[in-house]
Parts: C-alpha cells; sequence; structure tokens
C-alpha cells in the first residue's frame, strides 16, 4: 500500500495510490495518516478498505509529507564504504547516529531553499524507514516487526556547517528545507527487501549517485536495533539511513548545490522526487 498526502501547507489530505497508480481520497475514512494509521492496528484497517470503492483525485496538487506529526528525524551517517571513503571518513564500526531538526521536512517536490551564506550545500539520496510501533532495546531479529515502511529521503546537507564550524553535524543537516521526503509512505508488505533496492540521484538532469541498499554497511533491522538501544522509537519516528557514493563532496573538483539548480532522485519501488533549489527566502518556507 503506498500511502500519500497532498494539498497546501496547513491543509493536507490522506490519500492512497491503487495498484493502477491512481490516487484515491482516504478523507471519508480518516481525518489524516499520522502516527496511529501507521500502527498495525491503523494499517490492517487500511488494507481491509478496496481502493476501487474510495473517490478518485483528479489532480493532487502538491504532494506533502506521507504522514503528519513526524516525531524523530534520526539519520545514519557513513552507512555506505564507498561513501565513507569519498568523505575521507573510515568506515565506521558501529552506526553513526545525528539528528535533523523537525523543521527540515519538506514534501517531496517542495522548494529547497540554501540558507544564509551558504557555501557548499550537497544532496544525498537515502532510504527512509518510518517505525510503526514502539520499539525499545528490540533484537535484530524483531526489528523489522516495528517498521510500518519505507520512503525516499533527500537528506540535503551544508558541508561547510557541518564540518568545518565545530561541535556536531547536525546544525549543516537540520536546516530548513534541508528533508524531503516523500512522494509516498510504502508499506512494509510491499517492499519484499529493503536490502536489494536500486536508488539514483540526478542534478541539472546529470546522474551522480547510482547505489543500492545491499552495500549498506548496516542493514536496516540492524539500524533499528542499534537505535532502539539509545533512545526510544515511536510510531512516526523516522530513520534515514545513509547515502550511496556521489554526493557533491566527492566529486573532482567538488560541486555543490546554488540557486536555479534542480534535483530528482528516486528509489526502486517508493517513488521519485525532484526538487528546485533556491537562494534564502522565508517566504519559500513559511508560504
Amino acid at each position: 500500500m503506498k500511502l500519500m498526502r497532498h494539498g497546501p501547507k496547513g491543509s493536507e489530505q490522506p490519500a492512497l495510490v491503487d495498484a493502477d497508480g491512481k490516487v484515491r481520497d482516504l478523507s471519508g475514512v480518516l481525518a489524516d495518516i499520522n502516527a496511529s494509521t501507521l500502527s498495525p492496528h491503523g494499517l490492517k484497517r487500511l488494507h481491509e478498505l478496496n481502493p476501487s470503492t474510495l473517490p478518485l483525485v483528479e489532480t493532487p496538487g502538491r504532494i506533502a509529507p506521507p504522514w503528519a506529526g513526524l516525531g524523530k528525524f534520526i539519520c545514519i551517517g557513513l552507512n555506505y564504504a564507498d561513501h565513507a571513503a569519498e568523505s575521507g571518513q573510515p568506515v565506521p564500526a558501529e552506526p553513526v547516529i545525528f539528528m535533523k531538526a523537525s523543521s527540515a521536512l519538506i514534501g517531496c517536490n517542495d522548494a529547497v531553499v540554501l540558507p544564509k551564506n551558504s557555501l557548499k550545500s550537497d544532496w544525498e539520496v537515502e532510504l527512509g524507514v518510518v517505525i510503526g510501533s514502539t520499539a525499545r532495546y528490540v533484537s535484530e531479529a524483531d526489528a523489522l516487526d516495528h517498521v510500518a515502511g519505507f520512503c525516499v529521503v533527500n537528506d540535503l546537507s551544508e558541508r561547510e556547517y557541518q564540518l568545518e564550524r565545530g561541535g556536531t553535524w547536525d546544525k549543516g543537516k537540520g536546516c530548513d528545507t534541508f528533508g524531503p521526503v516523500g512522494p509516498w509512505l510504502v508499506t512494509k508488505d510491499e517492499v519484499s527487501d529493503p536490502q536489494n533496492l536500486s536508488m539514483w540521484l540526478e542534478v541539472n538532469g546529470k546522474r551522480f549517485q547510482n547505489g543500492n541498499t545491499k552495500t549498506m554497511v548496516f542493514n536496516v533491522a540492524h539500524l533499528v536495533s542499534y537505535v532502539s538501544r539509545f533512545m526510544t522509537l515511536h510510531p512516526g519516528d523516522l530513520i534515514s539511513t545513509g547515502t550511496p557514493p556521489g554526493v557533491g563532496m566527492g566529486q573532482k573538483p567538488q560541486l555543490y548545490l546554488k540557486p536555479g539548480d534542480s534535483m530528482k532522485l528516486g528509489i526502486q519501488g517508493l517513488g521519485e522526487q525532484q526538487q528546485k533549489v533556491h537562494a534564502w527566502n522565508p517566504e519559500l518556507i513559511d508560504g
């Protein structure tokens, strides 16, 4: 099942995408897609629906983040060995955990706005893992039982803020609009193997990233189990699992985003995103 939300900011409506790719209105069934929707009980209720009985949404318009009430936006760094190499970093012995601010979250095609004085803003296509039931000290064997589904994430990063300004990575990762998510939340039953999904990203029509989740250092089950040892995971929390090589920082010479650039990215079975890059403009963030 592919769950999505559409409409202007503050007026989003719930929907699902049927087997024929048609958008079906869920507003008569539930007020919104949120943490309770992502619970096993909530997803079971939706799975029992016959999509053909739901009204069609002819023109969805803006595609919003697939669920409301994002809790924690957790990210894993250097989780592909070849990306660690291009970053000049060793492959970590344990997962590197950092956080993106929830205010970084935007819809999959919303405007990406560079922060003031940005010098080195970069792109990263990543597999997102959405939690569906509370996880605390869960075993790796049971970890996927706590997953509601998967999504595409662009983990945008301001490298100067992240690496050259002291402190932790968070200041370069949590900038406004630096977390496009969607277009869909694809439920776990539709993803036969999260460790074999092709993924790619283009900037201005040129392919820079072309990877597969099978080359992760730490797989999805390990990451959910590992993170749950350090913080309780709640329904609606998101874990972004790292990026394959091909980021701007790894180019020779290095290449970073500038106003007017466009990004297009996707993951097998999880849909595609497309964003236009803009100079600092708070109206594009708040509008």
